[in-house]
This record gives structure tokens, C-alpha cells and sequence, in this order.
């Protein structure tokens, strides 16, 4: 493995696992790679990761063209308080990304920023691994880690599933989503990227079903569903059903958001809060092919790196 400049931002919380963050600098170090801003993973600020201005900074830091970029952009973690970040980040200078070999990765509460810096600046990402729970957890994921470093070093890549599919789909079309709340909550501002035909890949952790189709629906409403030509159900681990839900299950609300939308709907992407999770390019170019034995994903055209 070649080794990297990793630097590390923290827009979201701070790390509650300090042997978590020890892990992580130990094997990234003893990998070869470089780490940059590793006192992101030690300020504390309430629950954040910093004050807003802290961490606004590190992702500022990336918009100025006196600093060389660093090959890979890792979040520390999520939670929350990205979002008070969005109206401060200098996107005409971070539009230097956007040609540029970087790799920036994260997932959950991060999808507020890949959606901004998308949207404002033309940024392509990655949805993946985060510095904290991913690359210092007590079990290190063979299968995470492989995708990851597979997924930003090569010009493309295609993902293989063998989940059953109830809908037939070939379409080709920017893949983009990420956080299922956080994609909700950007509805009717001017961070959310007003993707057409796109293919829009959602997850979410620790909601029930019925809190799951009300985001759903409210992205349908906004009309953002309508413009997309499949949906790409990624993980949904942590909820649980009750007695009183009386059938109302997780495939019960991907039915009735098929009917509801018109907008096919594909299940089974190995994405989210779980421990064996694949890294997707956020802008990338995808080809999708579902049909009832599962799916392929075929993913180019987003920057990596040589």
C-alpha cells in the first residue's frame, strides 16, 4: 500500500472513545501515512468536535492555495453539527477540490457537507469510513478497509449484490445521497444539490420504519424524488418494531413508498452505520443494473487517487 497524507477534519462531534482515536493513529501511523491536524480528534466544545469556528477552520484550511492538499480527507466522526457549518465554508476557495486528486471521506452527519460542497463548489466525494469508529475500532473491518483503499485508487470500480430484487432497473445517472435525516433536513435550502436522473442512495441508523418513510416523503413532496430515476436502499440497523406496529415492517414501507413515488426502488447496498460497509463516490457516474437475482453498480468518472 502507498502511503497517503491523511488529513483529519472533526465537523461533526467529538470522539467519546479516546482508546478509539489512539487505535486509529496507531495503525494509520504504523501504515506509513502522514496524519495532519490529529488535535481535531482531542477538542471537545459541548458535544461538538470544537466550537463552529474550530471546525469550520479545518475544512477552510483546504480552500487555501498556499497549503499543499493533502491526499485524503477523513471525519473523525459523526453525530451532529455540520450543519452550522455551511453558510461559513469558503467554497470559491475549496472549488480547488474539484480538480484535484483528493479523497474526502465520511458518512452519517457528514452528508451535510458532501451535499454543500457539491452543490456550492462542485465537490465530489466519498461516502465511507470514518477516522473514530471505522479505523480505530477495537475489530478492524478487513472487508471495510479493503473497499475503501480499493474504491479511491482506482478510475472505477463496480459494487455486487446478490440481495433479490422485486423491480427490473437499467439506468445510468449521477450517484449521489448518503444520511437519510440529513438529506431530509437539507430540503429547502441551497445545500441540497438539485441532482436530475440522478441515482440516489440513502441510509440511516436507529429509526423505525415510520420515521424512515416520512423523510422518504418528504423528499418526494420537495420533489426530489420525482427527478431521480432509482432509489438505493443502503443499511437501516437500529430500529425495532413493536407489537402495535401490526405488520408495518421495513419492507412494508419500501412497498408502499414504491407505490406512493413511482421511483424504483433497490435494496440490499451494504452501506451505513454497520461494521462491514463499502465506500461510494458521491458525483460519481454509476450505471445501475437491478433484475430480480440482485444488482451491479458500476461507479466512474470521481477523483482518485494514483
Amino acid at each position: 500500500m502507498k502511503t497517503r497524507t491523511i488529513e483529519l477534519v472533526a465537523p461533526s462531534g467529538y470522539p467519546s472513545d479516546p482508546a478509539a482515536v489512539e487505535r486509529g493513529l496507531t495503525r494509520l501511523r504504523r501504515e506509513g501515512h502522514r496524519l495532519e491536524n490529529a488535535e481535531a480528534t482531542r477538542r471537545r466544545f459541548q458535544r461538538f468536535g470544537g466550537t463552529d469556528a474550530e471546525r469550520a477552520a479545518d475544512l477552510n484550511r483546504l480552500a487555501d492555495p498556499a497549503r499543499p492538499l493533502p491526499d485524503i480527507v477523513l471525519a473523525v466522526r459523526g453525530g451532529y453539527g455540520a450543519t452550522r457549518l455551511l453558510h461559513g465554508l469558503d467554497y470559491l476557495g475549496l472549488r480547488r477540490l474539484a480538480d484535484q486528486p483528493v479523497a474526502i471521506v465520511g458518512h452519517s452527519d457528514f452528508t451535510a457537507i458532501q451535499c454543500a460542497l457539491y452543490a456550492h463548489a462542485g465537490v465530489k466525494s466519498f461516502g465511507g469510513p470514518m477516522f473514530a469508529g471505522d479505523f480505530g475500532a477495537e475489530n478492524l473491518s478487513a472487508f471495510t478497509m479493503q473497499h475503501f483503499w480499493n474504491a479511491i485508487s482506482h478510475a472505477e470500480f463496480t459494487v455486487r449484490s446478490n440481495v433479490p430484487q422485486r423491480e427490473s432497473v437499467d439506468a445510468t445517472g449521477m450517484l449521489w445521497g448518503g444520511n437519510l435525516a440529513i438529506l431530509a433536513s437539507l430540503v429547502g435550502t441551497p445545500y441540497l444539490p438539485p441532482v436530475e436522473g440522478g441515482i440516489l442512495f440513502v441510509e440511516d441508523v436507529n429509526e423505525h420504519p415510520f420515521r424512515i418513510e416520512r423523510m422518504i416523503y418528504q423528499l418526494h413532496q420537495a420533489g426530489v424524488l420525482g427527478r431521480q430515476q432509482a432509489i438505493v436502499m443502503g443499511e437501516f440497523s437500529g430500529g425495532r418494531l413493536s407489537d402495535y406496529d401490526n405488520g408495518y415492517s421495513l419492507d412494508a414501507m419500501i412497498e408502499q413508498v414504491r407505490t406512493v413515488t413511482g421511483v424504483p426502488v433497490i435494496t440490499g447496498l451494504q452501506f451505513g452505520h454497520v461494521e462491514n460497509l463499502l465506500t461510494l463516490p458521491f458525483g460519481a457516474t454509476a450505471h445501475l443494473v437491478a433484475e430480480p437475482r440482485g444488482f451491479t453498480l458500476k461507479l466512474s468518472d470521481y477523483p482518485h487517487l494514483s
